[in-house]
């Protein structure tokens, strides 16, 4: 819930001010049945009543405004808390990193991100509420005592049913609406799942085992529901049966009471006002849910702030660096298997290192911590003799640059996804990387060449890659890290991209992982990753004799 307390103290005068006026509100619901029955009493004794029916008037006239006031300030308060809430989780999650955005999900990271955060947002409002909510029944009892003592005893006798009725429910509702949204969340990873592999699943025409598998959870989702629904009209039943027993009872003594000429006929009709706000268990109950789903959607947003954060130092790169990167004894588990294991790797600046094995063997792993996309297990990755943790955040982002197999490309236009990054590119830079990257012959046949909007321009998979290389190529750095970023490209297109990978940039440290011989045989070295150690680094030429490295390649290739 700290998140949730930053909002409010965030917004702490509205949140406040919500809770001033919904304690006026119940203050004035309180005092309108006593004028009202005062009212009433001097019309019947034939006297003038007329300040008092305008005092009624003024009441209600507040009220309604105090009322609109209140979904004002609760909308806008709620409105703020999510933006803050949202926004906060979203930035931690970004800093985490993709692995820590791996290890929850993406479809169950959208429903904390999305759903969860505001309901956790709408917290901070009903917590403001809930003291007027309950201002107001005490205030009928008080009143009731205050208009006749018998009246309240004979309400007391039956608040204690109305209290563990309410005690009861905010119980019972904890556990099926964190269930509810626990299991909300994996039909949400599963769906985007689903929809990332849509093409696959048309292909094998698997869509009904697909929906059976996202939609598999939706019994259990649909027991928490029917147990929320169950709770909440166990909950209602059992009031509708309470209340009207309360308020008869009170209104039968009253009108004994009456009869006594122990009260007048208005106070007997404030004392049936009074009842009614003194059972008035349905607002109690409905604040206590909002403020359960709140909590439970809290925790579930807390888990997300709960990932730990990538600490940065302060140090520089020395100045007009080779760009030698070392990976020393490094040890990397992924999903509680140990994927590289003691690994020793250097490659030397202004080389470019082709990183070869089967499938699992770490490649990708290898190339998340060269750039300190992830963290080691163990042992230390250093650019230029500097670990990458000690480095300061900007000096090693600008020091490194990725392309991968599958890249996301961000901004308006075709310019903004090549020119995205920590600073602004001049439009000379963005086209020179296209070219580079043989991505401006396709560019410039758009209806707006490179101002064309990003969702308006279909590419195909190569021409995907290729504007992710663009977006490498645009941002000068001493290491460039491609994670199998030329898989898509037909072999004319490679052949003209890798003239401007390997030559074009001598000055510039490049580790790409690869699965095809001919860019392992451009690279100056070839480091052979088995079994989460390096088994050798040596020039293509130098491994290709050797049958077990052959293997790693397609036929085609060989």
């Amino acid at each position: 819930m700290g998140l949730v307390a930053e909002a409010a103290r965030r917004d702490g005068g509205r949140v406040t001010a919500l809770g001033v006026l919904g304690l006026a509100s119940a203050a004035g619901a309180v005092g309108l049945p006593a004028a009202l029955g005062h009212a009433l009493d001097l019309l019947l004794r034939g006297e003038s009543a007329t300040p008092w029916v305008a005092l009624c008037a003024a009441l209600v006239a507040a009220q309604a405004a105090t009322a609109a006031a209140e979904d004002l300030l609760t909308g806008v308060t709620t409105a703020r808390a999510t933006a803050f809430v949202r926004g906060r989780a979203l930035r931690h999650m970004l800093a985490a990193g993709p692995s820590a955005a791996a290890r929850q999900g993406e479809g169950d990271l959208v429903t904390r991100l999305v759903g969860n955060a505001a309901d956790a947002a709408g917290t901070p409002a009903a917590a403001a509420a809930l003291p007027a909510a309950l201002a107001a029944p005490v205030g009928g009892i008080v009143a009731l005592g205050l208009t006749d003592l018998w009246l309240a005893v004979v309400f007391l006798a039956g608040a204690p049913l109305l209290t563990l009725l309410v005690h009861r429910f905010a119980r019972a509702s904890q556990s099926c609406v964190t269930g509810y949204q626990e299991t909300q969340g994996r039909i949400a990873t599963l769906l985007v799942e689903a929809l990332g592999g849509a093409r696959t699943i048309a292909a094998a025409r698997t869509e009904r085992r697909e929906a059976a598998r996202v939609l598999a959870p939706l019994p259990e989702l649909g027991l928490h529901g029917r147990k929320m629904w169950q709770v909440q009209g166990r909950a209602t039943a059992q009031a509708m049966v309470l209340v009207p027993l309360l308020q008869i009872a009170v209104l039968a003594v009253g009108g004994v009471r009456l009869a006594q000429g122990a009260i007048s006929p208005g106070d007997l009709l404030a004392a049936g006002r009074y009842v009614l706000l003194a059972t008035g268990i349905g607002v109690v109950v409905g604040q206590l849910g909002a403020l359960v789903r709140g909590r439970a959607a809290a925790a579930r947003v807390a888990d997300v702030l709960a990932e730990p954060v990538p600490a940065y130092g302060e140090r520089t790169l020395p100045p007009q660096g080779p760009g030698t990167l070392e990976l020393r004894d490094v040890r990397a588990c992924r999903g509680g298997e140990t994927v590289l294991d003691g690994l020793n790797l250097t490659v030397p600046g202004g080389s470019c290192v082709a990183v070869v094995g089967r499938s699992g063997a770490g490649k990708s792993v290898l190339a998340a911590l060269a750039g300190r996309l992830a963290d080691p297990d163990g042992g230390t990755v250093l650019l230029d003799g500097c670990p990458l943790p000690d480095l300061a955040e900007h000096e090693l982002r600008d020091a490194v640059g990725y392309a991968f197999e599958r890249p996301v490309l961000f901004g308006e236009t075709i310019a903004d996804a090549v020119a995205f990054g920590p600073r602004p590119l001049p439009a000379e830079h963005v086209v020179r990387a296209a070219r580079a990257a043989e991505a401006d012959g396709f560019v410039t046949l758009l209806p707006a060449g490179y101002a064309t909007p990003r969702e308006d321009a279909p590419f195909s998979g190569g021409e995907y890659q290729r504007l992710g290389l663009a977006r490498a190529f645009a941002h000068p750095g001493r290491l460039l890290i491609l994670d199998d970023a030329t898989s898509s490209l037909d072999t004319v297109t490679e052949l003209r991209v890798a003239r401007a990978l390997f030559h074009d940039h001598p000055h510039r440290t490049r580790l790409l992982t690869t699965h095809r011989a001919t860019t392992a045989a451009r690279a100056d070295l070839v480091a052979w990753l088995e079994a989460g150690r390096l088994r050798a680094l040596a020039p293509h030429t130098a491994l290709w004799p050797d049958p077990a490295y052959r293997t790693l390649f397609g036929a085609s290739d060989a």
